[in-house]
């Protein structure tokens, strides 16, 4: 077993917890905040945009059984590529799309991908998302994690607009 890790944000961090968690491969999917200057910030401080910081998920993964390619090919149908100040109905820095790279060859990667995204012509507005390197990844509160398992008819209004897009442009 190799454990890795993956950091993608991809607006509200609730939505981004389900496609990931039911994988084979996955160890365990968090939610938390990366990106920012602030220590160990509550989602009340990261929702005033003075954090730096955006809602992110941590992915632990067995490389063996799923690639990194694999995760970042399934975060790109997660999310829309071509709005760099939110995700759907969630608005602002705190949920701006951000692949967080954990060395090298992830970087490459999620390049690579990126490229092919662009040049694919299925979008007709240019992908801005952004690959930054990753910064420390403070979990979220106990009550945002496996929101979707806790609160599935909230999790289902929250997802409806992100399942039309998905729909739209992937399928």
């Amino acid at each position: 077993m190799a454990i890795e890790t993956a950091i993608f944000a991809g607006g509200c961090f609730w939505c981004m917890v389900q496609p990931f968690d039911s994988l084979d491969g996955i160890e365990k999917v968090r939610s938390g905040y990366t990106g920012g200057h602030v220590e160990n910030p509550t989602y009340e401080q990261v929702l005033t945009h003075t954090t730096g910081h955006t809602e992110a998920v941590k992915i632990w993964f067995d490389s063996e059984k799923i690639s990194y390619r694999e995760l970042v090919e399934i975060y790109w149908e997660q999310t829309d590529p071509t709005d760099a100040m939110g995700q759907f109905q969630d608005r602002g820095d705190n949920y701006r799309p951000v692949i967080f790279v954990n060395s090298p060859e992830q970087r490459e990667i999620a390049e690579e991908s990126r490229a092919a995204l662009a040049a694919s012509n299925r979008f007709d507005e240019p992908i801005v998302t952004k690959i930054e390197d990753a910064k420390p990844f403070y979990e979220a509160e106990e009550y945002h994690q496996d929101f979707y398992k806790k609160d599935p008819e909230r999790e289902a209004l929250e997802m409806a607009q992100r399942l039309q897009f998905k729909a739209d442009k992937w399928n």
